[in-house]
């Protein structure tokens, strides 16, 4: 019940149940009173208006609008560059750590996948976090958690710090994987939100690469530093950036809502239109009650939640974090040079994740989704067929390129589109009064499956390896179905137009 009923008495700003878009529940004047439209609109223009005027006598610049939209996802995306190098720390510290400290080879892996553990509960609790202290507050408390959770691994003497270190830091990366994402949704113009979304994939991708390389280089204790300098630039950043314009109006903080508007989208920009499609939308909201856990699987909402949830879950029975975690270990079952492998993976990874961020406001997230599973599936095929040629005795010769040919044509798949497309579609498919709940859920989820495969991983290779590459693949075709079948084209719509598009499909 903590995921529904956190601060529940102070929460005056938090809108409840159901919303689901302006014409849901049988609202048909969501916002304003049908004899007041007018003159509320006139308000809010009127508002947009003295904010506008307040700026005059500075020099404005057309392309400050985008300037400060860009600045501050590149502040946001500190925290993905941060969850990068928390889940790659553990990879290129393994034998330094159990030879210092004096861990077992399995106590060294309770260390590693204790991430996730930290991680579900700060998935459980972002989603009231974000709405009740706020998007910036909440990632400044998660850098600072961070920071002490990488001070504890730092300073340990003993498995205790470690494993405490290493809960502190699972806790932050499953607060800000949801945060920062929704952060960057609220604050995008339409036309940008996809690509500038995609982003926090490919900082959490060049965090990841980070440790995997100056780990190779340095002493596992100094490469704390490489997680404890993004914190240290978000921390400094969140106070250069306007809060989330969505939520300051979600709350009540009027002059707030249109000042941080007026900034993120220019000091000469008419923010009056805009301004009253988010009032409409959110005053809509605040006639329905408290949302509840329940009020996910209310038939307003319930299809919101099939689509994050699923997409989520279909992300990790592709089995990244298997591949992921054990990436050196089936170049090596293959006859393939781990060490090469696992540096071709990072080599790869950035580019192909950049490109998709490209990609994403042109082609679309469905097209991106369907192209990325296709590819995960042959990846996971080809890798299966080559461990299945092994245990045959056949074409040995073959076996180790067609694995690592596999295995790169999955992670460049999965990077593309598999990787960063579910958590944007998650930060625009919800409204935003059963964001909270609903997001925590979907990133619950997420980690739920990401301890699941991760855990199981070695005991299904033991199994049968074709047959874990064979049944990762299987999961692919059915998501490329499920794409088809259910998921939403978001692409170059207000998160408004977003809900009212979901509503209309009940």
């Amino acid at each position: 019940m903590g995921i529904v009923r956190v601060a529940e008495d102070v929460e005056a700003g938090v809108v409840g149940a159901g919303g689901g878009g302006c014409s849901g529940g049988g609202v048909t004047e969501p916002l304003l009173r049908r004899c007041g439209k007018e003159e509320a609109e006139a308000k809010i223009r009127g508002e947009a208006e003295a904010s506008k005027c307040g700026s005059e006598g500075r020099e404005t610049d057309g392309g400050s609008s985008l300037r400060m939209v860009l600045v501050s996802t590149a502040v946001a995306v500190c925290g993905s560059f941060e969850f990068g190098t928390c889940v790659g720390y553990s990879a290129p510290t393994q034998s330094g750590i159990i030879y210092e400290v004096g861990l077992s080879v399995s106590e060294f892996a309770l260390f590693g996948s204790i991430l996730t553990i930290g991680a579900m509960i700060g998935a459980v609790t972002s989603g009231r976090l974000a709405d009740f202290l706020g998007r910036k507050m909440t990632m400044r408390i998660s850098a600072t958690i961070c920071m002490f959770g990488w001070l504890s691994i730092h300073l340990a003497k003993s498995a205790i710090m470690l494993y405490f270190g290493r809960i502190l830091l699972g806790f932050s990366t499953g607060v800000l994987s949801y945060v920062v994402p929704v952060f960057i949704a609220e604050i995008a113009p339409k036309n940008l939100r996809g690509g500038l979304a995609t982003s926090n994939q490919l900082l959490i991708c060049s965090g990841s690469s980070a440790t995997y390389i100056i780990g190779a280089l340095v002493a596992w204790r100094n490469l704390v530093l490489v997680g404890l300098v993004p914190c240290v630039l978000l921390l400094g950043g969140l106070f250069f950036i306007p809060e989330s314009p969505r939520w300051l109006a979600n709350v009540g903080r009027e002059k707030e809502f249109h000042t941080s508007l007026q900034k993120l989208r220019g000091e000469d920009a008419d923010i009056s239109e805009e301004a009253i499609e988010i009032k409409e939308y959110i005053e809509s909201l605040h006639s329905f009650p408290k949302a509840r856990l329940q009020d996910l699987f209310l038939s307003k909402n319930i299809y919101a939640v099939i689509v994050g949830v699923g997409l989520m879950v279909f992300q990790q029975l592709g089995g990244i974090n298997g591949v992921g975690f054990y990436a050196s270990y089936i170049f090596s079952s293959a006859g393939f040079s781990g060490k090469l492998g696992t540096i071709l993976i990072g080599i790869i990874q950035i580019p192909i994740t950049l490109f998709g961020a490209i990609l994403m406001d042109r082609s679309g997230r469905r097209v991106l989704l369907m192209v990325s599973a296709s590819g995960t599936f042959l990846g996971c095929f080809m890798t299966g067929i080559s461990f299945y040629l092994k245990a045959q005795g056949l074409f040995p010769e073959w076996v180790p390129t067609l694995a690592l040919s596999g295995i790169l044509v999955y992670i460049g798949a999965y990077s593309i589109g598999m990787g960063p497309v579910p958590w944007v579609v998650m930060s625009e498919v919800f409204s935003i009064d059963m964001k909270a709940i609903g997001g925590s859920l979907v990133t619950l989820v997420s980690w739920l499956g990401s301890f699941a495969i991760s855990y199981s991983f070695s005991f299904l290779m033991d199994w049968s390896s074709a047959g874990t590459f064979f049944m990762f693949s299987t999961a692919s075709l059915i998501t490329i179905l499920f794409v088809v079948k259910l998921v939403p084209e978001t692409k170059g719509r207000t998160l408004e137009e977003i809900q009212d598009s979901l509503n209309s499909r009940r």
